[in-house]
């Protein structure tokens, strides 16, 4: 299979596919304004493709902030795209779609995965999702866009998650996780009055969450939004650690990008040596697949901005590159399998 990365800066669709012929499955990042309207023109160009688009910004080895940038795959690829309404609600009353486009890819684990665009309420639209794909083994690479609007198959959705089942036809696929935070010293907290809904979490150990990560890391309100950069939570999963950002201060309390519940077992994090991990993250993507055909990622926002503020993000994009065709998403959060984490980077490989 090949891989088709086509952008625009100031967001002409015609640009931004130019060259693109044949495609069997594409994904549309678009800009807030224009969203709509490159739905529908995609649409037009490519009639009865399969796609799913949402809201965000995009790259291959430069960043497209605020035009259009359409990923496409094509030669050797079965891709089914469908959506999940009322993701808010009630997901798993559409769950027969995605059963009946598993059933029509007819792939395994070893050549197929589920690609994800979301309007929110990561948590449970993985889990719905999950019950379908667990089972079968399928691994699920996606992420969250903006606005609160996801595109199907031409059509716009609120309140939806976008989805594709692509299966390689000619080698394997799979799919990776990067996490460059890890524990700070030996803090382990019990979270408490929590609000699931609005991802709040109002304590730590019994004491007001904004003041135990203020005592701990010696920071004001007014720094603890950029603070998460280095210090984020993290919430044990298992055998892994889930990254859970601050989205602002809530009186006493911290909202989250990411639910936290009663009883939950959080640790604080610190940056780790991050060109040093993203560096053996590529190496062992070499080893496992000495070939590629493409790498589709999505980064977080935040990654994205720390990158850029240690003027490392160009760099970056470079290094990726050097596997071969890469492209992919700036998310508002990270989906790997039944896992919706923070400040990660998740990626789907096709040999």
């Amino acid at each position: 299979m090949r891989q088709f990365f086509g952008m625009s800066q100031s967001g002409n669709l015609a640009e931004a596919v130019r060259g693109l012929d044949r495609p069997q499955f594409i994904m549309l990042l678009s800009n807030h304004a224009q969203f709509e309207a490159h739905v529908k023109n995609l649409e037009a160009l490519y009639p009865g493709i399969p796609s799913i688009g949402c809201i965000g910004m995009s790259y291959d080895d430069r960043i497209v902030e605020n035009g259009v940038g359409v990923v496409a795959f094509l030669d050797g690829v079965a891709a089914a795209a469908n959506v999940l309404e009322e993701v808010s609600t009630v997901p798993v009353k559409y769950i027969e779609r995605l059963e009946r486009d598993l059933a029509k890819a007819g792939g395994t684990e070893r050549d197929t995965v589920c690609i994800d665009l979301c309007s929110g309420n990561d948590a449970c639209v993985l889990s719905t999702i999950y019950s379908v794909l667990g089972p079968r083994k399928i691994s699920l690479v996606g992420g969250t866009g903006d606005a609160g609007l996801v595109s199907a198959n031409g059509v716009v959705y609120h309140d939806a998650v976008a989805y594709a089942i692509v299966r390689n036809l000619r080698g394997r696929v799979k799919t990776y996780k990067e996490n460059i935070y890890h524990p700070l010293g030996d803090y382990r907290f019990i979270a408490s009055h929590t609000d699931r809904a609005n991802y709040i979490l109002g304590s730590l150990n019994g004491k007001p969450a904004k003041q135990v990560y203020e005592s701990i890391l010696h920071v004001t309100d007014q720094q603890i939004l950029t603070q998460t950069f280095k210090n984020p939570f993290g919430k044990i999963n298992g055998d892994d650690t889930c990254i859970i950002s601050i989205k602002e201060v809530n009186g006493n309390a911290l909202a989250c990008f990411r639910q936290v519940n009663d009883s939950d077992v959080l640790l604080l994090l610190e940056l780790g040596d991050f060109k040093a991990i993203t560096e053996e993250t590529i190496r062992q993507i070499s080893r496992d697949f000495p070939t590629r055909s493409a790498v589709f990622s999505v980064n977080c926002l935040f990654r994205y901005k720390l990158f850029t503020e240690h003027n490392y993000m160009q760099e970056y994009l470079r290094k990726m590159s050097a596997l071969g065709s890469h492209a992919g998403l700036v998310g508002y959060g990270e989906h790997y399998n039944n896992r919706f984490v923070n400040q990660s980077m998740t990626c789907v490989v096709f040999e």
